[in-house]
């Protein structure tokens, strides 16, 4: 598969020729009036399997090896001659003779060499991509063969490739699930198994992984009896094998043999159940670690009595492993076993393990808890979690770790929705208190991202009393992203206590955020300005700053400080940023607060910031309809068609262009029309392009 996969024939319908190295003759298929020769597809798939270009290859190197070695005895015999002051050649001590060899290997048989390692990895490099691209063409191949050729000519051919790389295996297991219909469905699946045997235990776990996904397509494209004649057999091989990389995509193959069995097949039902529990107690912990993450795939595809008489007594197992590795999977099948089992069963013998885990001496362990325990909790009801759960996530918030205490302060909101206003008043805020001034910036900043959201569940009382504290030092923080994340989520407290309270708080940590040295933060709070003002209005926005010289409002202030900015993406979101006000509050709002600030600042000495006046122009002229734009866009545009700056003249006729297709054709042709004529004489041949391009368009 090194190079394309076959030549592809075009004859005379009927036409049938012999193939000239063994006399046979070759088949064809006609499709869509193209005959396709099938034999010499899988005879140039074998030829160009790779084994032509290491033939290639080796002609190549033993060519470079003798042109290297002639190099290196000429530059030897160079080396050897030196004149001596007399005018006599003399031969060199270290000169090679006939009976010995070069000291020091030479300049130029190490450069040659480096040159023939390149040659050879660039070879090598092409040829993994035109097998790429052969193996792309694998589901062609099969339909042009057939079903049955595909099945006795084309899968052996893959089943016995094992020197391909990684990239060509995965390749190769991706491709297979394409071929279940084309080796004749569900009757022949089995066929596919062979390949796969291969790749499902190679080291490199992307192409195990991706063997394993095809092996269940294929176990699941197979009828009942297929499963128990060739399914289970494969399984059981794997389960056997020596190699940990067997045993591990063993596991990954019996949720679907569960499922697919019939449930008068014991016998093989049981025997599956056998060889699963001695993976769960294999002594390599990948393998153990692979078991416990599928153990809840086959607890979803199993029955209930199942899972109590067999599946609990191997998850019981795990749970006590030596290895954090494996008991951190155990938490998700915690959840798993949760939903599906009682709710008796669960609390009896699910929780108790999940209070073990959430104070596991490793911090991984209790990492993974703090993820799924709102889960447990939900399973569980809010009455059962309260007489232990809750505590341990509120031991969680405290944790020692980091990593643990940002997964826990992502889930404060939801569990404090759980666990009523009461109890997390008494419990969970004093710890939430104590988050906010923590040591670590990515705790605070996850929780500024859900403290918000307990304003509704404590009410308007108690987040006044309670949260507002807790709001303003996080508002204060000296990490823009906490600062960030709390202003976007104000619209959960506004609906409680309304943004007002906030105010003497707010806008001056958005003020800092606007002009804070990182550009990407101010980028973040330019983006989040129109949400921000559609949720809580324009009174709060256009509020007069203290700080504010001539009273100017908040909004304005910040809209004529990031159209001048030094970063291009700031002018860029400050301009896109004007357009989705204007569609939030209406023309009337962009002719009151927007255009005067554009008409002061066309008049900059910088002329970026023109440049990004007619950005902003062309994005409002749609938004502001024909009246606003002749009145209010188009006399700027005309004023910057005659800057001294070239870019700025061909941006005015780039501008032109959009405001052309909001007004009638009369009123192009005596405003707009003129101003690109006068453009199109432009000394500057830029600027005759643009215009000729804006006249073109209109």
């Amino acid at each position: 598969m090194s190079r394309r996969l076959g030549s592809v024939a075009t004859i005379d319908d009927g036409r049938r020729r012999r193939d000239a190295r063994d006399g046979r003759a070759m088949e064809t298929t006609t499709t869509d009036d193209e005959t396709i020769s099938v034999g010499a597809l899988i005879d140039d798939l074998k030829v160009r399997d790779g084994r032509g270009a290491r033939r290639m290859r080796e002609t190549t190197r033993t060519t470079a090896d003798g042109w290297v070695e002639r190099c290196a005895n000429r530059g030897a015999r160079a080396r050897a001659m030196v004149r001596r002051d007399d005018g006599r050649d003399v031969v060199s001590r270290d000169a090679p003779t006939r009976a010995s060899t070069p000291r020091y290997r030479s300049t130029s048989e190490t450069t040659d060499e480096t040159r023939r390692e390149r040659r050879e990895r660039r070879a090598q490099s092409e040829d993994v991509e035109l097998r790429l691209q052969s193996i792309a063409k694998l589901s062609t191949i099969a339909r042009a063969l057939g079903p049955e050729r595909t099945r006795n000519e084309l899968v052996p051919f893959l089943t016995e490739r094992d020197d391909e790389s990684d990239e060509c295996l995965l390749a190769i297991a991706t491709e297979l699930t394409s071929l279940i219909d084309l080796v004749g469905g569900a009757e022949h699946a089995h066929t596919l198994l062979a390949p796969l045997e291969t790749l499902i235990t190679v080291e490199e776990t992307v192409v195990r992984d991706k063997a394993v996904e095809t092996a269940c397509a294929v176990g699941g494209a197979m009828t009942a009896s297929g499963i128990g004649k060739y399914f289970v057999p494969f399984i059981k091989q794997l389960a056997e094998g020596d190699w940990f990389t067997a045993r591990v995509s063993a596991c990954g193959l019996f949720a679907t043999a569960f499922e697919r069995l019939e449930e008068s097949q014991l016998e093989l039902r049981n025997g599956l159940t056998t060889m699963f529990r001695d993976l769960c107690a294999d002594e390599t912990p990948m393998v153990r670690r692979a078991a416990a993450s599928n153990l809840g795939k086959i607890a979803k595809g199993s029955a209930q009595s199942f899972i109590v008489n067999e599946l609990m007594s191997m998850f019981a197992a795990l749970t006590t492993d030596d290895q954090d590795s494996v008991r951190l999977l155990v938490v998700e099948d915690c959840v798993a076993l949760g939903k599906l089992l009682s709710t008796v069963d669960c609390v009896n013998k699910v929780v108790p393990i999940v209070l073990r885990f959430a104070a596991d001496k490793s911090w991984r362990v209790r990492y993974a808890v703090a993820q799924h325990i709102y889960d447990m909790c939900e399973i569980v009801g809010g009455d059962v979690a309260s007489t232990g759960l809750f505590d341990a996530y509120v031991d969680l918030l405290g944790d020692t770790e980091g990593e643990v205490r940002i997964s826990s302060a992502g889930k404060i909101a939801e569990l404090c929705a759980l666990a009523g206003a009461t109890y997390s008043a008494e419990k969970i805020l004093p710890a939430v208190r104590e988050l906010a001034n923590d040591q670590s910036q990515h705790v605070r900043s996850s929780l500024a991202a859900t403290v918000l959201g307990l304003a509704p569940t404590m009410g308007k009382e108690m987040t006044v009393e309670k949260l507002l504290p807790i709001f303003f030092i996080l508002l204060k923080d000296e990490f823009p992203d906490v600062r960030l994340n709390i202003i976007s989520n104000l619209e959960k407290v506004n609906s409680v206590i309304g943004v007002e309270m906030l105010s003497t708080e707010l806008l001056p940590a958005i003020k800092e955020l606007a002009e804070d040295e990182h550009w990407r933060v101010r980028l973040a709070i330019i983006e989040y300005i129109p949400v921000l003002a559609e949720q809580i209005g324009t009174n709060f926005l256009f509020q007069k700053s203290d700080e504010s010289q001539g009273g100017e409002d908040l909004l304005n202030s910040l809209c004529l400080q990031w159209l001048q900015d030094a970063v291009y993406s700031i002018r860029e979101a400050a301009a896109n940023n004007l357009f989705r006000l204007t569609g939030i509050f209406g023309a009337d709002w962009a002719i009151q607060y927007i255009f005067p600030r554009i008409k002061q600042l066309i008049s900059s000495t910088h002329y970026l910031h023109r440049l990004t006046v007619l950005r902003a122009l062309s994005l409002l002229a749609p938004a502001v309809g024909q009246r606003v734009a002749l009145e209010e866009v188009l006399p700027i545009i005309k004023q910057a068609s005659t800057d001294a700056v070239p870019n700025v003249r061909f941006n005015a006729a780039k501008a032109l262009v959009p405001l052309a297709k909001l007004i009638d054709q009369a009123t192009v042709e005596s405003e707009i029309r003129p101003i690109l004529i006068g453009l199109q004489s432009d000394p500057d041949v830029d600027v005759r392009y643009f215009a000729e391009q804006a006249m073109a368009s209109n």
